[in-house]
């Protein structure tokens, strides 16, 4: 297991989401649904079969069984598209989806603008972990394609990120959640988990999210442990704030 360095501060750990938040996923996923809903609309009026609800509805549903990631993607469209078309999709149909996520896992990892340089100056100051999640096989891939594997001491892939999941990793570092900072671009899965056990965040928005991780509760009194950045160079500095303000709330409650 990667050690903790014994440097006393306020943020002792960073943890970065990999998906959209070092290279592109979402855009992949958009396109895959513009093609599934070209396909679905030979049979169907689109707006009068709700069919971006429909779909929704299926992935979410189905992420217990399936998990995240294009293969589960791939399922729900096909369960979608026999729904939504009354069972009338042709067979030749039915695998023009499964071509769409062939094509999606072969397609080569671009990492985002400035991700390296962001990545290096953190863990100069910090040690840093990449925590993603979806599907093992595909997650892994991306990671050993990017180039970036060699920059963390410890890589954990996961089938959700919720407050169980942090709980689990910062234990297994004998870290309290007050030293620990997550970056990344889903209030959903980035965001909120670690504010709420009473960790730090910098939310990193991407320009397009799926709607499923747009959707989370931030408390407001939670909000002064989170910065939001609009790309990763901004990342530093809003780390070294949180940095200070953790040091001082941790010197406070020392003192007091």
């Amino acid at each position: 297991m990667h050690a903790i360095s014994p440097v006393q501060s306020g943020i002792r750990l960073v943890g970065f989401d990999a998906d959209d938040t070092l290279w592109r996923s979402e855009d992949y996923f958009a396109a895959a649904q513009s093609e599934f809903e070209r396909i679905v609309g030979a049979y169907v009026d689109l707006d009068d079969a709700r069919a971006r609800q429909r779909l929704l509805a299926i992935e979410r549903g189905n992420l217990a069984l399936f998990g995240y990631g294009v293969k589960g993607m791939a399922l729900s469209m096909i369960e979608a598209a026999v729904e939504i078309t009354a069972q009338r999709i042709g067979a030749a149909e039915l695998h023009r989806i499964v071509g769409i996520a062939k094509d999606m896992l072969r397609h080569p990892v671009e990492v985002l603008p400035g991700v390296r340089e962001a990545v290096e100056a953190v863990a100069a100051e910090h040690d840093i972990v990449l925590i993603t999640k979806g599907d093992l096989f595909h997650q892994e891939a991306k990671v050993r394609q990017s180039g970036l594997a060699d920059l963390f001491g410890r890589i954990e892939i996961v089938s959700e990120k919720d407050a169980s999941t942090y709980h689990r990793v910062l234990d297994e570092f004998d870290l309290p959640a007050s030293r620990f900072c997550m970056v990344g671009n889903s209030l959903r899965s980035d965001i909120a988990p670690v504010l709420r056990l009473g960790a730090w965040a910098v939310h990193v928005p991407y320009h397009l999210t799926w709607e499923h991780e747009r959707e989370a509760e931030i408390d407001p009194a939670m909000r002064a442990r989170m910065r939001e950045v609009d790309g990763l160079h901004g990342l530093p500095a809003a780390i070294r704030d949180l940095d200070a303000q953790a040091a001082g709330d941790a010197a406070r409650a020392a003192a007091g």
